[in-house]
């Protein structure tokens, strides 16, 4: 009983919408709790090493980890916690094979940010940062260093679980787009590889994916809630600054010139447009 009082309380301060209950019902759940949990015990796992998806889970407060893996796991995800940025960075460098962080931003040591650049430069695994941090510049810093989402606390369990699940099938059923070859870009869409001058480039998730939707309509304005919506959802739509962020991050690993683009372009008040332009000859210094 003691137990699930403190779940409770703990569900409270991670999760929006609970509302209070009376003694019967904790009486009721507790009961049932205790039922679900023998018939679970006795029941084969359905999710097996090689189906469920690993979810590395970092966030300094133990009650928030405890109510969080709670909630996953009972959505069939496989979770592994850690407690600071740096245990983060070595479970990524000790196991390659996470397929989702969720990533707290304010915790002592190495910050949330610094940890997402640190992952973002040694996998492309698709992270979700959650913050109680709410104002725009603390967004944009987080998405300038490779996080793909932004969820602040307190938030709904089915919007978290809806996140996790858009960036997932983003990442892996993405329609599929014959290479991309023009110059010093090379893009091989299905193996998720980009040449730029003979060099491999490291995209993030979604810069990725923003570059298979601009190169899809090669030569055509795309206006900016479009992408919003292809790329975060329908509920981001007014998020112009997120995206060009996400355009300027691009924009330099991918132009050999950030300053003088020959791939993606802006369409003032509108969007964006991916066009291989000629190559312009470099400005020619005056002599004194």
């Amino acid at each position: 009983m003691t137990l699930l009082l403190k779940y409770l309380n703990i569900q409270t301060e991670v999760f929006k919408g609970f509302v209070p209950f009376s003694y019967v019902e904790v009486l009721h759940m507790a009961n049932t709790l205790s039922l679900a949990q023998s018939h679970l015990a006795s029941q084969p796992t359905r999710l097996g090493p090689a189906t469920a998806a690993k979810v590395l889970l970092v966030d300094d407060d133990a009650h928030v980890r405890r109510a969080l893996r709670t909630t996953l796991a009972s959505s069939g995800y496989n979770v592994v916690e850690a407690r600071t940025g740096e245990e983060a960075v070595e479970e990524i460098q000790a196991d390659g094979s996470v397929d989702m962080v969720l990533l707290d931003i304010k915790m002592p040591g190495m910050g949330g940010v610094e940890a997402c650049r640190k992952i973002r430069k040694m996998c492309d695994v698709p992270i979700l940062v959650i913050s109680v941090c709410r104002t725009q510049e603390e967004k944009v810093l987080a998405f300038d260093a490779g996080a793909d989402d932004y969820l602040v606390k307190p938030f709904g369990i089915q919007e978290l679980l809806s996140r996790i699940h858009a960036l997932r099938r983003r990442t892996s059923d993405s329609e599929v787009v014959p290479p991309f070859e023009s110059g010093d870009l090379k893009v091989d869409f299905e193996r998720r590889r980009v040449i730029v001058d003979d060099q491999p480039v490291h995209l993030t998730p979604s810069e990725f994916e923003l570059l298979r939707y601009l190169v899809l309509n090669e030569g055509k304005p795309v206006a900016h809630h479009t992408l919003l919506q292809s790329l975060w959802g329908p509920e981001h739509v007014r998020e112009i600054q997120r995206l060009r962020v996400t355009i300027n991050q691009l924009r330099r690993k991918i132009e050999p010139d950030p300053e003088r683009v020959r791939y993606i372009h802006t369409d003032h008040q509108f969007g964006y447009r991916f066009e291989v332009s000629p190559k312009k000859p470099a400005k020619r210094k005056q002599k004194d």
